[in-house]
């Protein structure tokens, strides 16, 4: 086989296209990163009762609002099964907003008991003050309800308004006797008062981010809190180099004790690299978390891919010291692909019940593995379809010039 032969062949030049769209989606959109290795917090937060996949949606886009009204940057919030919802804040502790997300948002204020107005009458909430320990969070009402409450609060001048939130008591504001006159206003006001000027300002905005986000349609609570500082995050990158290249240096002192030729151990070095790119990239364009789990599947792919590849070798010397006829060697090539074809099939059967099982119950116990299953099946894929054909004929190319 001559070298114009191999960089012309289909399967060269698609690998070719592909690495250079790997290194571009790379470079241009990032890989993004688990927490577990730029460091955040992980909340898992729980529904009373399983819902559906409205319902859910509903939940997720609440709290999602909730966390960017509130100033939260780089957080994530999707479903994990059918009752558990996953926070993923990026670079923050979970203190400050652990009370926000596990908080139903249910407004109502009552007077001398009687319910004069609910969350759903609000229209829209301005802007919180904060006064020394003092605070005030004003918004406006549809005229439904402020008709409501003009009814309410008739002739209750004096009288307290309570007010709660989640079914907990507020404030409790002295109704004026402006609004006491059965006139209909739209405008509305909570306030209060706290130990600390920080604290009134905390108070102020949670209440502000409950009212403006809305209520949940099911009652939730905190259930698990989990943190991985920045700095352990890059010990965990560290330290992941670390075992691939080792991986890397064991597996080419192997290749040169069993084959004892260095012209075999570049191509698969090369194309082990390739298999790495191919997946990062993968995983730039589909926006794939890349976390401990997604970076042992990788390995595992690479190190299944070295495996076929001496398959390959074997089967390829095996062809040129029997057959000495390069129809001979590729029969031994087919031959060699069937065993990784079957290899590949077994080992993508086991991970799929690993991957369903992550992506039904989300990151939560052993769905936080469907990172593992999804990049070693995507390795195994990368591999059989692209780059093992290509070392193939790479290898057959390096021998037959022998």
């Amino acid at each position: 086989m001559k070298f114009e032969d191999f960089i012309k062949d289909k399967r060269v030049i698609l690998l070719i296209v592909l690495l250079i769209g790997s290194i571009a989606a790379i470079s241009v959109l990032g890989i993004q990163q688990g927490l577990d290795l730029k460091g955040g917090s992980t909340i898992q937060i729980q529904l009373e009762q399983p819902v559906d996949t409205a319902t859910m949606n509903t939940v997720t886009a609440v709290l999602d609002k909730r966390l960017n009204i509130f100033g939260v940057k780089d957080v994530k919030v999707y479903p994990s099964g059918n009752q558990n919802v996953i926070v993923e804040i990026a670079g923050v502790q979970p203190d400050d907003v652990a009370k926000i997300l596990g908080t139903n948002g249910k407004f109502e204020a009552k007077i001398n008991n009687e319910t004069a107005l609910v969350g759903s009458d609000i229209t829209q909430v301005k802007m919180y003050q904060v006064t020394g320990t003092e605070w005030q969070v004003p918004f406006t009402v549809a005229l439904e309800g402020a008709n409501r409450f003009a009814q309410v609060a008739k002739g209750q001048g004096g009288t307290p308004v309570d007010m709660y939130l989640d079914d907990e008591l507020i404030t409790s504001p002295e109704l004026s006797e402006e609004l006491a006159n059965g006139q209909a206003s739209t405008d509305v006001m909570i306030s209060g008062q706290e130990a600390t000027k920080e604290e009134a300002q905390s108070e102020a905005k949670s209440i502000h981010t409950l009212l403006q986000s809305g209520a949940l349609p099911v009652k939730v609570k905190i259930v698990g809190v989990s943190s991985v500082s920045a700095e352990l995050g890059e010990q965990f990158i560290n330290g992941a180099l670390i075992a691939g290249f080792l991986a890397l240096v064991v597996i080419a002192a192997i290749i040169m004790i069993r084959y004892r030729k260095p012209i075999l151990v570049i191509p698969i070095f090369l194309s082990s690299i390739a298999e790495l790119i191919l997946i990062l990239g993968t995983a730039a364009v589909t926006h794939w978390n890349i976390d401990l789990a997604a970076i042992a599947g990788i390995i595992a792919a690479i190190a299944t891919g070295v495996d076929d590849q001496i398959i390959i070798t074997d089967e390829v010397l095996k062809g040129f010291l029997e057959k000495k006829r390069v129809a001979g060697v590729r029969n031994q090539v087919k031959k060699a692909f069937f065993i990784i074809f079957a290899a590949a099939g077994t080992l993508i059967a086991a991970m799929l019940p690993l991957a369903y099982i992550g992506f039904s119950r989300g990151a939560t116990g052993i769905g936080v593995l469907s990172g593992f299953a999804f990049t070693t099946v995507l390795g195994v894929l990368i591999g059989i379809f692209i780059t093992r054909p290509v070392y193939a004929k790479f290898i057959e190319l390096m021998l037959d010039k022998r």
